[in-house]
């Protein structure tokens, strides 16, 4: 059965996290978005239920730590402009996490699915400059290489852990 997508709080999540990464991202402190985006990963790690009050954090902390391979885009596209949130089987062969994130990324999931997805979606848009309406082929990402190294799916590995 499919799942429809609360729009309002994805735009909602997207607006809150884009106002705390554009509030970091100042040209007189290059590395304060770094900083920053490492103590959120530590802190939703060790305690991934602080993301029930500030849900915002996830994507902030992986914010440019997510991939979507071209071939998926029109996936992403069309699942925002239909409003349906994807299944997992269906949602993590479209997106690729960097390695070193994983750990964060599991725990998030055995937290809340959902909203591991809904920052993923949050995370597309704010890669994709808002595209999430567009029937044609997005546009290329160059930067998404399947051999890249750090990245690649290992949900189905890490799924028999759990």
């Amino acid at each position: 059965m499919t799942k429809a997508l609360d729009l309002s709080r994805i735009d909602e999540l997207k607006e809150n996290a884009y106002s705390n990464i554009e509030s970091y991202n100042d040209p007189d402190t290059p590395n304060a978005l770094a900083e920053f985006t490492s103590q959120i990963k530590a802190v939703l790690l060790a305690d991934p239920k602080l993301l029930d009050s500030v849900p915002e954090y996830l994507p902030i902390a992986l914010y440019e730590q997510v991939k979507f391979p071209s071939e998926a885009k029109l996936k992403w596209a069309h699942w925002i402009k239909e409003g349906i949130q994807p299944e997992w089987d269906d949602f993590k062969t479209t997106v690729a996490f960097n390695k070193p994130d994983l750990p964060l990324v599991l725990a998030v999931r055995a937290h809340s699915e959902t909203l591991l997805i809904e920052s993923c979606i949050v995370l597309f848009l704010l890669s994709n400059d808002n595209v999430a309406t567009s029937t044609s082929k997005e546009k290329d990402d160059s930067d998404y290489d399947e051999e890249e190294e750090g990245y690649y799916d290992q949900f189905d590995e890490e799924e028999d852990e759990l």
